[in-house]
């Protein structure tokens, strides 16, 4: 039978092997997650040049010729080109008025029916729920000594 010095060691060697193995797989996961990461980065890239290329493109050839021309699916092409950003302005915030007497005319909309809602719950205060197991629930906390 072997001796506990014996058993210990034993785990020791059968845990470092794991450990190394263990160590080993997660670094190459990690590497090859943060090439795919690079390449999805690229690829990102490729694809909005491409859109760009397309839409600049647009005036003097049609994606069907395209499609014609490079062997390209035209439904890639299409996706390329609906996929680039938009070039729309974004939305300004409407700016208040001036009323005949120089004061600010900004309209100010008060709480709506859910927030004065959720206000009246808030002030009002509550009981926890009973316990489903039939004991009484107490605010009281329970303390009890460790010896």
């Amino acid at each position: 039978m072997a001796t506990t010095e014996e058993i210990e060691r034993r785990v020791a060697e059968a845990d470092a092997a794991r450990s190394a193995k263990r160590s080993a797989a997660a670094q190459r996961i990690g590497e090859l997650a943060q090439h795919r990461a690079a390449v999805a980065e690229q690829l990102g890239d490729i694809e909005r040049e491409l859109g760009e290329a397309l839409a600049e493109a647009s005036d003097v050839i049609e994606i069907d010729e395209l499609a014609q021309f490079t062997d390209v699916p035209a439904a890639d092409l299409t996706g390329w080109l609906n996929s680039r950003k938009s070039s729309r302005p974004k939305r300004k915030k409407p700016k208040p008025t001036v009323s005949a007497s120089g004061a600010k005319n900004a309209t100010r909309r008060g709480p709506s029916t859910g927030e004065a809602h959720a206000a009246s719950q808030a002030s009002t205060p509550t009981a926890p729920p009973a316990p489903r197991d039939g004991t009484a629930n107490t605010s009281e906390p329970v303390t009890a000594e460790v010896g």
